[in-house]
């Protein structure tokens, strides 16, 4: 029948209300409330029992409306990517698993490949001199007790200054920028080690910011997997505020600055710290059990468990769990997080997320709590540019939601 699959006619192809509904992100009711209003055209196919509609047109409509009907979870904005899809407890850049993506190459590689769908074996990105100064100057103006975050925010700032092209949006150059500007925050960060390495890969140059502790070859592999895991993870808060941003047509360096903003919040990239400070505690006081229940007596949730993304375990978790499994020194922090998800599993469903895997590795490492944090920005910086490239072939502007007026009605008396 012809409502359930497509119709090739005069105009081209048709799709049915279901393959509509698909491509616009909506349910079929929405299509014909579209219809309703004059944005779509239907047609009825002889001897079919649905309508058709013109392939062209609804992509076209797609392309300027980004709003989705209201679900059952409430109002939510539904943004078409192709950058990642999260599924049965997977998650996919561009239709690949990223657990394999991350068991075949680095994050340099990986982020390539996400910007410009080519694969460069080997690339290593650089930080530009003067850019590089300038974060320099700027992140060591900043008081001692100054955590990473307040530097990297700093960092791309004083980098966006010192970079007079940075309002070009071509593809190119922001692609260009990308390159320079994730090492520019990675080298602008202060060094634990009297020499860090120069021109290695950007995971152990990231070490060395992260840890005085030297990095093996097993610890390096977790710490360049966490960066690939973490590129990208659909709509997440602070991909959704660069998406504003690059709506608005804002540089790279200020979305990125966006991204950093609401990455600050104690729920969202702070969350590996308070995974960070529980295994601690749990290593100090020798018992899972009683950290787990001085957490929920205080009426707080056990960090590290539980996303709601994924019914079953995080799949970024398993990755980092299986390889921090042959880091010899990680051996206690893993027992401990283990020992976490047996006293909770007794009472509740939730498993392990990236946040406690991330603890893991920064507590074996003698890394501080905040260095999670700085994982996942650094890495999620190669995303939020890939986020940007796709909203700036978009319509500008098209992200301006209707607010829904509850205060006093007009006219009201002068205050």
């Amino acid at each position: 029948m012809a409502d359930q699959g497509a119709a090739q006619g005069r105009d081209g192809q048709r799709l049915s209300t279901r393959e509509t509904a698909e491509r616009l992100g909506v349910k079929p009711e929405t299509v014909y409330a579209y219809v309703s209003r004059g944005q779509l055209t239907s047609r009825r196919e002889p001897g079919s029992r649905g309508s058709t509609f013109d392939a062209k047109e609804v992509d076209a409509l797609a392309r300027r409306t980004a709003r989705r009907e209201p679900s059952a979870a409430g109002d939510e904005l539904a943004i078409r990517t192709g950058i990642t899809l999260i599924d049965r407890n997977h998650c996919y850049f561009r239709g690949v698993d990223t657990s394999e993506l991350a068991s075949h190459y680095s994050y340099e590689e990986v982020a390539e490949w996400l910007w410009t769908g080519e694969l460069r074996p080997g690339i290593r990105f650089t930080a530009p001199r003067d850019g590089l100064a300038a974060a320099h100057r700027a992140v060591q103006a900043l008081p001692a007790h100054s955590g990473p975050m307040d530097r990297l925010r700093v960092g791309v700032i004083a980098a966006a200054a010192a970079d007079p092209l940075r309002f070009d949006l071509s593809e190119d150059t922001v692609v260009d920028i990308a390159r320079s500007l994730i090492p520019t925050l990675v080298d602008a960060l202060p060094s634990h080690t009297r020499k860090p390495p120069a021109t290695d890969s950007l995971a152990a140059r990231l070490w060395s910011r992260l840890t005085s502790e030297p990095a093996d070859a097993e610890a390096l592999r977790v710490l360049d997997t966490a960066l690939v895991l973490l590129i990208d993870h659909d709509l997440a808060a602070s991909t959704l505020a660069v998406r504003v941003a690059a709506s608005a047509r804002a540089h790279p360096y200020a979305i990125v600055s966006a991204g950093f903003g609401a990455l600050d919040g104690v729920l969202h990239g702070a969350a590996s710290g308070l995974a960070h400070r529980m295994l601690v505690e749990v290593l100090d006081r020798g018992s899972a059990a009683a950290v787990v229940a001085d957490h929920l007596r205080a009426g707080r949730r056990v960090p590290g468990l539980g996303h709601r993304l994924y019914p079953g375990e995080d799949p970024r978790a398993r990755a980092l769990f299986r390889l921090l499994e042959d880091v010899p020194h990680a051996r206690t922090a893993l027992q401990a997080a283990r020992e976490v998800i047996t006293t909770t599993a007794r009472h509740t469903e939730l498993h392990a997320n990236v946040d406690l895997a991330l603890a893991v590795l920064s507590v074996s490492a003698g890394m501080p709590a905040e260095a999670g944090e700085t994982i996942f920005a650094i890495a999620r910086t190669a995303g939020w540019i890939a986020h940007a490239l796709e909203e700036y072939t978009e319509h500008p502007l098209r992200m301006r939601p209707s607010g829904q007026y509850h205060g006093p009605r007009p006219p009201q008396p002068l205050p």
